[in-house]
C-alpha cells in the first residue's frame, strides 16, 4: 500500500489529535511531557548551558523578593524545578531541598523527581517555591499544583512564577505573518502559555486560599530573531505541544526575521523579546487564618463612605466626653 505525502501528514495530525486526549476522562492533554524532558536534557548537556540562565536568574531574584515580604521564617523549604538554584542563591537562613546546587549559605539536599509526583509526605514543608519549571497540561485537574498543596504544612505558603500567555508575542506574530505569506497558512511554533485569568482558578482548584496574583515583564534584546530562537533552544524551552509543526521552511524563517525587525526592531538594530511572568502566592488553609465576615454583618453602608470623615469626627467627640 502506498501513501502520499498528504496522507502521511493527515495520519500524523490524527495521531497527534488522539494523543491530545488524556486517559483521565478525556481531558485535553496539550503538551508532550516526554519531548519537554528531552529538550531539557539536551539543553543541560551543553558545555555553555549556564549562559542561557539569565532569564531564570532574573525571575529567581524577583521571586525571592516576594518570599522576603512574608514576615516569617521557613525552617524547611522546597524549591521545585530549581535548575541551578536560581532562587536559593538569593535566600538565606532557610533549608532547601534542591535538584542542583549552587554556592549559597544554606544546607541543601538534592532530590531528582518528577514534578507531578513529588516523593515527599503530606504536610512536610513550610515553604514551596517554583520558577518557570512546569507546563500545565490540564487546567481542570492541575496535578502539579495539587502536589504542592499536599506537601505543604497547614498555614504555609506556596510562591511561584510561570510564563504568561503574552510571552514572545513578537516572535509569535512574526512567524504567523511570514507563514501566511509564504505557505498560505500557519501552525503554532511557540508553546501555549497559561493566561493570567486562569491562574487564580488553578490555585483555587488545588485548595489554596488567600491568593495573590501579579504580572511582570522581562524584556531581553537580541541581535535578531534567529538569536531569540537559539536561546530558547538553549533554555530547553522549544515548543513541545502535541500539535506543533515539525518543519519550518528556510524561506519562512528569513521572512519572519525580516518582519520581526521591521515591526519590533530598535534603532540600534536589535530586536526585543518580551517574557510575561505571572507570580502567584497561595496559602494552605488553617483554622487560624483570617476569614471573610459573614454576609450582612457590616454596620456601615457603602452609601456612607462619602461621609466617613464626619463619622470619624463624631466618634472622636463621643470618646472625648467625660
Amino acid at each position: 500500500m502506498s501513501l502520499t505525502v498528504k496522507s502521511l501528514r493527515a495520519l500524523r495530525c490524527l495521531w497527534r489529535g488522539w494523543r491530545c486526549l488524556s486517559s483521565r476522562g478525556g481531558a485535553m492533554n496539550v503538551f508532550d511531557r516526554s519531548m519537554k524532558r528531552r529538550q531539557k536534557q539536551w539543553a543541560s548537556s551543553l558545555l555553555d548551558s549556564d549562559k542561557y540562565d539569565y532569564l531564570r536568574d532574573e525571575v529567581g531574584s524577583r521571586l525571592a523578593d516576594r518570599a522576603y515580604d512574608v514576615s516569617r521564617t521557613f525552617p524547611l523549604a522546597l524549591d521545585v524545578g530549581c535548575g541551578r538554584s536560581h532562587i536559593a542563591e538569593h535566600l538565606s537562613k532557610v533549608e532547601l531541598k534542591s535538584t542542583f546546587r549552587k554556592k549559597c549559605e544554606m544546607p541543601t539536599q538534592c532530590v531528582l523527581a518528577d514534578e507531578e509526583f513529588l516523593p515527599f509526605k503530606e504536610n512536610t514543608f513550610d515553604l514551596v517555591l517554583s520558577i518557570l519549571s512546569h507546563i500545565i497540561n490540564n487546567t481542570k485537574n492541575p496535578v502539579f499544583v495539587i502536589q504542592i498543596h499536599q506537601v505543604l504544612k497547614p498555614d504555609c505558603v506556596f510562591i511561584g512564577a510561570m510564563v504568561g500567555g503574552e510571552t514572545l508575542y513578537e516572535l509569535r506574530c512574526s512567524l504567523q505573518l511570514a507563514e501566511l505569506e509564504r505557505e498560505g497558512g500557519f501552525a503554532p511554533h511557540i508553546s501555549p502559555y497559561t493566561a493570567v485569568t486562569d491562574l487564580g482558578n488553578l490555585l483555587g482548584q488545588a485548595g489554596f486560599k488567600m491568593l495573590t496574583v501579579d504580572i511582570d515583564e522581562v524584556q531581553v534584546h537580541y541581535p535578531g530573531m534567529l538569536e531569540v530562537m537559539s536561546d530558547l533552544q538553549g533554555m530547553g524551552e522549544s515548543n513541545c505541544a502535541w500539535n506543533r509543526k515539525s518543519l519550518l521552511h528556510r524561506d519562512t524563517i528569513l521572512a519572519a526575521a525580516a518582519i520581526y525587525k521591521e515591526m519590533y526592531g530598535n534603532e540600534d538594530g536589535s530586536v526585543p523579546a518580551t517574557f510575561q511572568i505571572l507570580y502567584m502566592i497561595g496559602w494552605k488553609p488553617h483554622e487560624s487564618q483570617a476569614k471573610p465576615a459573614k454576609r450582612g454583618s457590616a454596620n456601615v453602608s457603602f452609601a456612607d463612605l462619602s461621609k466617613i470623615s464626619k463619622l470619624q469626627t463624631d466618634h472622636q467627640k463621643t470618646n472625648e466626653k467625660p
